[in-house]
Parts: structure tokens; sequence; C-alpha cells
């Protein structure tokens, strides 16, 4: 059961501009034994969801969101959740407290980017009051936690040497565990996989590594851009193992930055005066909108292809060592952690916490070898053709 969830969200798009809900396809219902939240968002933001005993509780706090013109207890069907309110928070944060029936846990959740904007889904099943107890608490607030992560942070110091440095981002850390299923944590997986790559990327030579993080810990996204870039990253490879609610999907996957996520991506960072963090040596902050989003675009112009270019170099590797590939092993998305514009980046999705068969991969050490195998010759064959 999971105790609580706190996704900051990998995609660049959400917490700037205002999100909006749509009533039509959002609802509060039961399912079989268990009941489900569906919400339809105009974009993806940051959200974590909990539980709190006396009274039984479901919380789900939002980034951004606005509830204009949505009716709370229209959204609510069934029995199982007996009210429904939603209630301002603090610093843009918004809160839906639905009041439970009975003891139901978190067994489930994920917001995943559609066209027309973003899907939130909950999923809680009946358990016993002893097990609702043990599993019900809030977590830290994650903006007193991010700022307090931020100042102690050790950036890497930049590298002075002619080595290719190539920066490995294990997702999430800390209180943001990241997927959970079977058994499996996602931040603690992912930690373990980026130490195995490093080794063999450590194995080459000419080659330097740089984590940007060694234990499990929150870091945020920008900051781990920062470290990239105090690094001097040649090249930045994130690392996921997601989880959806259907266990159909499964395979590795390989992720660059989307055209409209490039440009959405810059649109939001300069939104959050964080310009002067995107290109290194430029002070973005003295500069208009347009010309900090076309100084991105001019950079991106080389970094971007790059980037594609590896994940192609990367997705070869991975067929060519055996490893399971998505029917879509080539993808893009808005994601945060690769809207730097001043290196290539990639986001390597190493299979499905949510299918048995990709966990039994992941949980194998043989299983993760031959994909850390891979990333080191697609790193090898990149470098090379850069020289």
């Amino acid at each position: 059961m999971i105790r609580w969830l706190v996704l900051w969200i990998c995609l660049a798009t959400g917490a700037t501009a205002q999100v909006t809900i749509d009533p039509d396809r959002s609802v509060v219902r039961d399912g079989w034994w268990s009941l489900r939240v569906e919400l339809a968002l105009s974009d993806v933001t940051p959200y974590r969801v909990f539980t709190l005993d006396n009274p039984r509780r479901l919380f789900i706090d939002f980034e951004d969101v606005v509830w204009d013109g949505v009716d709370s207890q229209k959204l609510r069907s069934g029995d199982r959740a007996m009210a429904l309110r939603i209630d301002p928070l603090h610093s843009g944060w918004s809160r839906m407290v639905v009041d439970l029936a009975e003891p139901l846990n978190i067994v489930e959740a994920g917001m995943r980017g559609t066209g027309a904007g973003a899907d939130l889904t909950v999923v809680l099943e009946q358990v016993s009051g002893e097990e609702f107890a043990a599993a019900a608490g809030a977590p830290p607030d994650l903006g007193r936690v991010a700022l307090a992560v931020i100042d102690r942070m050790p950036f890497p110091p930049v590298t002075d040497t002619d080595d290719f440095v190539v920066v490995l981002d294990p997702g999430h850390g800390g209180i943001d565990p990241g997927a959970e299923r079977g058994g499996l944590n996602e931040a603690e997986l992912m930690l373990t996989f980026a130490e195995e790559v490093a080794a063999e990327l450590n194995a080459l030579p000419g080659i330097s590594v740089v984590m940007t993080r060694d234990a499990n810990t929150f870091v945020p996204l920008f900051t781990r851009m920062s470290i990239a870039r105090a690094a001097g990253a040649d090249l930045f490879i994130s690392l996921h193992a997601d989880a959806l609610v259907e266990d159909e999907a499964r395979g590795a996957s390989v992720y660059t930055l989307s055209q409209t996520g490039e440009e959405r991506a810059g649109q939001q960072v300069v939104e959050r005066h964080e310009r002067d963090d995107l290109l290194e040596g430029l002070d973005l902050q003295a500069q208009g909108d347009q010309v900090a989003a076309a100084l991105m675009d001019l950079a991106r112009a080389e970094t971007g292809p790059e980037g594609a270019r590896f994940a192609e170099t990367l997705v070869s590797a991975m067929r060519a060592e055996g490893v399971y590939l998505n029917s879509r092993p080539r993808r893009e998305g808005r994601f945060a952690v690769l809207s730097a514009a001043d290196f290539p980046g990639v986001l390597l999705e190493a299979g499905f916490l949510s299918n048995a068969e990709d966990r039994a991969v992941l949980q194998s050490a043989e299983g993760r070898a031959r994909i850390a195998r891979a990333v080191a010759t697609a790193v090898d064959a990149f470098r090379d053709q850069a020289d």
C-alpha cells in the first residue's frame, strides 16, 4: 500500500500557468470494492496524494489548479465518498478533500499527459481499519523540503579535463519515491541502476560520470540541470521506470524533448525567473522573453539533434543487447529535465514497474546489466561521433 505519494512532476509545463479542471470528464466514483478519482486537467502540474485517519479522508493537493465553474458535489458518485470539498492552501496550491465512508488505501496514483492536457487517476481499495491507520499520514511540506535541499546541495566542480562528461540522473528520490509496484520503489531501483551504469561508463577511457544524486534524497528538477551544468555535462541521461494503471505497456523506451515541449518548457522557465539557469554564461534576466526564447532556440538547434542522435544510438544498442523494447521505443515528451539548452539529454524509461515481466527484468542484476551495457555502448559511439 502507498502511504503517501508526492510527485514533483517531471514535465515542464505545469507549475506557472493556471491549470483548469474539466468537470464533464472528471468524477469520483465507486469501483468494484474500490474508489476511483478521475480528474481531467488542462495541463500537467505537481500534485501529492495521502490519507489521514480520524476521520478517514483522502487528500489530493495541486499546484496552480483553479476550480472556477466546478461543483465539487457533482463530481461525486456512489457511496464510498461521503463528501467532497475544495480548499485553498498557500503559494498557489489547492486541496481536494474526500471524506471516506470506509477504510480505503491508495493502491495506484498517476498523472498522464494527453492531447487535451492531462488525466489524474487515483485508485483506493478496501482494507481493514488497522491497515488504513498504518498507511495514513501526511507527507512533509514540499516547498520547505525543496528549499532546504537547494540550500545544502553540493554542486560538483566544473571539470577541467578533456573527458567526455556524462551526467546520470536517477529519477525521483527522498520524499518522492516515484512508482511503486510489486515491492519495488522506482527511486531506489533507479539509484541502483545508475550506479551500475556508472560502473560500465567508468570502465571506458576518457569518460567521466557525475550523478545528480548518490543517495535516496530529493533533488528538485531544475537543480538536477544545474548540477549537470556545473559538472560541464556533454550528455545528460535521466533514468526512470514508470508505472501505469494498466499492465499491458511493456519495454524500454527513450524520450527526447518534444517540439511543443521545447517551446513551452522555455516559456515556463522564463516565467519562473530561471532564465539565467538555462544557458551557461548568459544572463537572461536582463533580456525580454522573446530574446530569451530566441537564445534558447538557437542553442537547441544544435543540442536537440544531438539528443535525438544519441536516443537513436541507444535504442539500437539496446536492441543489439537483447533488451525488450517498447512498441514505440523512440518517443518525445515535455520533461523539465530535458529542457536545458546547452547540452543534449534523453530520458530512458528502462521498463514499466506496472508490468510483471518488466519488473522481473529490472529486479534481475543481469536484466539491468543488459541495459547498462547498452547505455555504455551508445555513449561510447556517441562520443566517438562527436569527436
